[in-house]
């Protein structure tokens, strides 16, 4: 059975991107549209085993969304990526100081997507 990954993103065509490069690599993916949508499907769903997720969005931003899910008993150690277009060292050490696994800035490059998500998911 496939992994399962949750992405997260305001933007339609990231999700899409994301969706597509993840599926081509063998995983599901489940789309929500920001934190707080992201929130309420990991409520339903005990399937999921990673997040990846875009920092700057309406109603729950990443870093929200994070302590968020920490906050979960039973996505409390799912691997988070944050996907991003923010670059500074200060917004990565709040992600991390949340819980978040790792960081990548966008645009993205799909091989580095999946390998990052393959190390994450090991």
């Amino acid at each position: 059975m496939s992994k399962v990954i949750m992405t997260v993103d305001d933007s339609t065509s990231i999700r899409q991107m994301v969706a597509f490069t993840l599926g081509g690599a063998g995983y599901q993916v489940i789309e929500a549209v920001d934190g707080k949508d992201a929130l309420d499907k990991l409520g339903d769903s005990s399937t999921i085993d990673m997040l990846v997720t875009d920092l700057n969005m309406p109603n729950l931003d990443g870093i929200e969304l994070v302590k968020g899910v920490r906050a979960q008993q039973r996505h409390k150690f799912i691997p988070i990526l944050l996907l991003t277009t923010e670059s500074q060292e200060t917004k990565k050490q709040q992600a991390k100081a949340a819980g978040a696994s790792g960081w990548i800035v966008k645009p993205f490059n799909a091989n580095q997507l999946i390998d990052v998500v393959r190390k994450l998911l090991k």
